[in-house]
């Protein structure tokens, strides 16, 4: 497996990426317009079978929703990344699933459509791993608020353009991102296009 070395990437509309980051190693995720949804995955490099688990993010902090000083455990309740900076409107979700091709059918779209669900397992092949799950990701810039009677409120995008998230992995681990593809709702904001976005890798923050 081929570590990431310091650089920028352009993560382009509707696609995935995955970058393989030594421990202590950043990925600062720029989103150059604010609207755009990424889904987020962590895996540990030496074992896929363990990764960063949303159930136990909730379970562990006791939140429905990731902030800069939450948690990010894996399914052994341990962290695989940190948020070290978020400039962003916050709140990021965690209860909404990866959109897949069945929620495109759903929606009445005809055809192939490409998902989150698919941009993961395209991502994670393009580095030769195959995992045969989806699961749970973090929903990066996108807010979903738990109502009162316990239903579910999407909320428009909120974040301005240029904001920010930062990741320090805690071990060495497979990142994995999605520009969401979603273009028949609002979740990448009212006009229903996903844009590109900034992955920047950062060596650690006391490298020489």
């Amino acid at each position: 497996m081929d570590f990431e070395e310091a650089g920028t990437l352009v993560l382009p509309a509707a696609h995935g990426k995955a970058i393989c980051l030594r421990a202590g190693w950043r990925v600062r995720v720029v989103n150059p317009h604010g609207t755009q949804a990424l889904d987020f995955w962590a895996f540990n490099a030496a074992d896929p079978s363990e990764f960063l688990s949303m159930d136990n993010v909730r379970s562990f902090n006791s939140v429905a929703y990731v902030e800069k000083e939450t948690a990010l455990v894996t399914t052994q309740r341990r962290p695989i990344v940190c948020m070290t900076e978020d400039t962003s409107a916050g709140q990021h979700d965690t209860l909404l699933c990866a959109c897949n091709p069945a929620i495109y059918r759903e929606l009445g779209v005809k055809g192939y459509h490409r998902s989150c669900s698919d941009n993961l397992h395209e991502a994670l092949g393009e580095i030769g791993w195959k995992v045969p799950f989806t699961p749970a990701p973090l929903n990066m810039f996108m807010s979903v608020d738990v109502r009162p009677d316990g239903s579910l409120d999407r909320i428009l995008p909120r974040s301005k353009p240029g904001a920010h998230v930062e990741l320090r992995a805690e071990f060495d681990a497979v990142l994995v991102f999605s520009n969401c593809p979603q273009d028949v709702t609002t979740i990448n904001g009212p006009d229903r296009t996903p844009r590109d976005c900034v992955l920047k890798i950062l060596p650690p923050a006391d490298a020489p």
